[in-house]
């Protein structure tokens, strides 16, 4: 599966903090029935074995709706789940590293924060860029909020899908229109949610608003 934009329109990122009532599994089942484009596991605390099912149980569920499945960071997740993608930043495998190890298949998602950030994953071989944090943000303590003209800069300098992330909720989503941004990553928003279809509904909508011309 190759990287389209409009694959990454309502981009779930996965949080085990909120696992309670219902599974993750089922909390991702309930964001693809309101209208998610792409999902990201995202596992920190899990073993290898188990974030191997993990991932190939998500990865088939993902295959059902249509929709592509990218793993967080961990590389050889990514590829013996059959996963369509696998997204890193700075702090990980280089872009030209990752791209090696999956081949050109894979669809690969690079964090970056800088213009020159982004032209350098784009030129290594990554076909989306995350760009956050475009609002204040509680999910990752070690993360700056970017200011709004690096973020224009970033997109016009590049002609790959930029997805947003960081504090986006359904109160601010719509601040991002017509700051070339294609898509919104959110995690807090989505997972967190007593009705998550309902509330993916609701930001499906938004986020078609937002990237409208």
């Amino acid at each position: 599966m190759r990287c389209d934009k409009r694959h990454m329109l309502l981009y779930a990122v996965t949080d085990r903090a909120w696992v309670g009532k219902k599974t993750l599994y089922e909390q991702v089942e309930a964001a693809l029935r309101g209208g998610v484009t792409c999902v990201q596991l995202r596992e920190k605390e899990l073993d290898a074995a188990a974030f191997l099912q993990e991932a190939r149980d998500i990865c088939t569920l993902c295959r059902r709706y249509g929709v592509p499945f990218i793993v967080n960071d961990n590389v050889d997740i990514a590829i013996a789940s059959g996963a369509d993608g696998i997204h890193v930043g700075q702090k990980d495998l280089s872009a030209e590293e990752v791209r090696l190890h999956v081949g050109d298949a894979m669809i690969l998602g690079v964090s970056v924060h800088t213009v020159e950030e982004a032209r350098r994953a784009v030129q290594d071989g990554a076909d989306y860029l995350g760009l956050g944090s475009v609002f204040p943000t509680s999910t990752k303590t070690d993360v700056d909020q970017m200011p709004n003209d690096t973020l224009l800069a970033i997109c016009n300098a590049v002609d790959v899908p930029i997805v947003a992330i960081g504090g986006i909720h359904r109160n601010n989503l719509l601040q991002l229109s017509g700051s070339g941004v294609d898509s919104v990553a959110l995690v807090s928003a989505i997972f967190s949610a007593e009705d998550i279809e309902g509330t993916c509904r609701e930001l499906r909508t938004l986020a078609e608003k937002m990237v409208k011309p």
